[in-house]
């Protein structure tokens, strides 16, 4: 009876396996096999010797050829996932002590305990190296000057620098920072009515500008006076009437500690920075970083594997996610030597990793094709650097950059400044920009929505829930929130926060954030990029917020109507941008004029690159400007009977697009 009993337990699963195997796959399989293979210490004083064998043969037999794709990542997921909520853990143990210790008393303590260690070294021809304590002693000076400048933790302070004066600003922040005082980021790009919008929608008091932005600040100025904004030269005198200077009284302001009670007020979700972002709609969006995020994001250099023997390279804006947070304040957080380059050139940006023995870089996709597309040189793998960190990186350009300079680590990740979840790509898959498991999705659940590609909006079912797509195809990425994912949103108008949101996705009740970009995920949990939804396209690393250029072309007074709007370039990462305009009555196409006022009032990756010019711009029946259309149409001339213009920078024209140089685009011998 025994063994009949036993026989019956053992070949019971086995029977199971071979027909959920046809019936349900490998994977219920493997979980058959591996449950009987947990429970045989139980089993195995019911059978004989010879079921035994028996068993074990036909096990053998009934394994799947190849491991399924849960158990062949699961050594890596169940590694990174301990690292991350160790990463987690520290981080939300550091801001629930009181007062919280944020990554100001890090950096001071550093200051104190290795003072001559080397924090930043600036490259360029005006290079320099500056240690923790003369770092530390430029901050207290900063605090020390502008505490009568603000009237109370709920002020904010901002920034309009240019690379060119990265240290003096880095103590500045620094300085507002020891006081508890959040700071905005400002891009040094914008001007007029953009800069007005983005100094004030950040809530400042206090504005320090450098000087060689005199003319940006001096078109606002009245407006800013006009709102009590108190603004600032980074320099020791000042051209402009009701500016003051900041350099004597750094100079003179002393390097006392500022005491750690001026800050003891902040919580975990207390702005520290405001980084602005495009959004999908309208003007740039002062995002809130809190101190908790802030300490979370930086932590991904740790999780990376980077540690305070590594020297990394920046070269990317400090107004930027990615070169502020990641980048310096990454840096100081964890001790490691940042080598600061005023701007990215790829020229150069071996024979300074080689001079300062660099072992990490930060990239975004573009920089990596750059540095690809440099004339080869014998000294390519000459290098120190182990490891690159960033997003957006190309399967074929990953390839092409390992091939070339060695066998570098590369970390791919997946991360919006707003956003309330992120990928990495931790195992270093090709092409993905992150990998997700079954536990990590409990920690940050997200989902991908199939979506109506004309309104941008999900598709919902019967129930009015929104609908999942299958693995494999492209969908809306929306991560929920909740109160380990929270989403904090923009300074501002409540209603720009409310339209990032959406709710009833898989239940009723339920919020999710939309990061307005298209994913696909595989059977093994890789996730890739397939697209950018909304009135935003990114290009030479930047989001372009369509909605601002068309502000900034219908000032041009033969312009009626503008519609931007970005289309894709064989070979070419991101999407350019294109504008379909309609002209004022009466009035004839300057190619010229448009050419030089584009580059006196946008920046360079914001410039629209062709022109189509319509008799009128479709709209929908709430008047908005339909763009989908022009988008799948492009610039291709042989399809389109509109006239359509290309941005020369040689002839500082906008001329004709001839099916010559529509070929040369296409060809990549005509350079954007």
């Amino acid at each position: 009876m025994g063994a009949w009993l036993g026989l019956l337990l053992l070949l019971g699963p086995a029977a199971a396996a071979v027909a959920l195997r046809w019936l349900l796959g490998e994977l219920a399989c493997g979980a058959l096999l591996a449950g009987a293979a947990l429970a045989w210490p139980w089993l195995g004083p019911w059978a004989p010797s010879w079921l035994s064998v028996g068993a074990a043969a036909l096990a053998l037999a009934l394994l799947p050829r190849r491991p399924p794709p849960a158990l062949r990542w699961l050594p890596a997921d169940t590694v990174y996932l301990a690292r991350l909520l160790r990463l987690g853990l520290q981080a939300r143990a550091r801001m629930s002590r009181r007062p919280p210790l944020t990554f100001v008393d890090a950096f001071e303590r550093r200051a104190r305990t290795q003072p001559d260690r080397v924090s930043l070294v600036c490259t360029g021809p005006q290079g320099r190296t500056v240690t923790y304590r003369e770092l530390d002693s430029q901050a207290c000076r900063a605090a020390w000057t502008l505490r009568g400048e603000l009237r109370g933790p709920e002020d904010t302070a901002a920034l309009l620098v240019l690379a060119s004066r990265a240290i003096p600003a880095l103590g500045v922040w620094l300085g507002l920072a020891k006081l508890g005082c959040p700071v905005a980021w400002i891009n040094p790009n914008c001007r007029g009515a953009t800069l007005v919008h983005a100094v004030l929608n950040s809530g400042a008091r206090v504005l320090v500008v450098d000087p060689d932005l005199r003319e940006s600040l001096e078109e606002i100025l009245p407006k800013l006076q006009a709102e009590d904004v108190h603004c600032f030269y980074l320099s020791h005198s000042s051209p402009t009437q009701g500016v003051r200077a900041l350099g004597t009284a750094l100079n003179a302001a002393p390097t006392d500690p500022v005491p750690a009670h001026l800050r003891a007020g902040l919580t975990p979700r207390s702005p520290v920075l405001f980084i602005y972002t495009s959004g999908t709609t309208g003007l740039p969006k002062p995002v809130i970083i809190s101190h908790e995020r802030l300490l979370q994001t930086v932590g991904m250099l740790a999780l990376c594997g980077i540690t305070a023997e590594d020297v990394f390279y920046v070269a990317m804006p400090l107004y930027h996610t990615m070169g502020l947070m990641l980048g310096i304040i990454g840096c100081l957080e964890s001790g490691i030597t940042c080598v600061l380059a005023p701007k990215f050139s790829a020229s150069s940006f071996w024979d300074d990793c080689r001079k300062h023995s660099v072992t990490g870089i930060l990239y975004v996709g573009e920089v990596l094709r750059y540095l690809c597309n440099v004339p080869q040189r014998p000294e390519d793998r000459q290098h120190k650097v182990r490891l690159a960190m960033g997003v957006g990186l190309r399967a074929d350009v990953w390839a092409t950059f390992q091939q070339r300079f060695g066998p570098i680590r590369i970390w791919e990740f997946y991360g919006s400044t707003e956003g309330n979840c992120g990928f990495v790509n931790y195992v270093g898959r090709c092409g993905a920009l992150g990998k997700i498991s079954y536990l990590l999705r409990l920690l940050t659940p997200f989902e991908l929505l199939r979506f109506d590609p004309e309104t941008v909006e999900p598709l919902r079912d019967d129930r009015g829930l929104c609908i999942p797509v299958e693995p494999g195809e492209a969908g809306l990425l929306v991560s929920r929130v909740t109160k380990h994912t929270p989403f904090l949103g923009y300074r501002g108008p409540r209603e720009h926060t409310e339209r990032k949101l959406i709710r009833n996705v898989k239940r009723t009740g339920d919020v999710y954030f939309n990061s307005g970009d298209v994913l696909a995920m595989d059977h093994e949990g890789f996730l890739y990029f397939r697209d950018r939804l909304g009135d935003t396209f990114r290009w030479k690393g930047e989001n372009v917020s369509t909605r601002e250029v068309e502000n900034v072309l219908l000032n041009v007074d033969f312009l009626q109507d503008v519609n931007v709007y970005g289309v894709s370039v064989p070979g070419c990462e991101g999407k350019v941008g294109m504008a379909a305009v309609q002209l004022a009555p009466d009035k004839v196409f300057d190619g010229q004029q448009l050419y030089q006022y584009v580059q006196t009032w946008l920046p360079a990756y914001a410039a629209p690159h062709f022109i189509r010019i319509q008799d009128a711009l479709e709209t929908t029946g709430t008047f908005k400007l339909v763009k989908f259309q022009l988008v799948r149409e492009g610039f291709n001339v042989g399809t389109i009977t509109d006239p359509l213009f290309i941005l020369n920078r040689q002839a500082k024209a906008f001329q004709p697009l001839t099916p010559d140089i529509y070929e040369a685009v296409c060809t990549g011998t005509w350079r954007l």
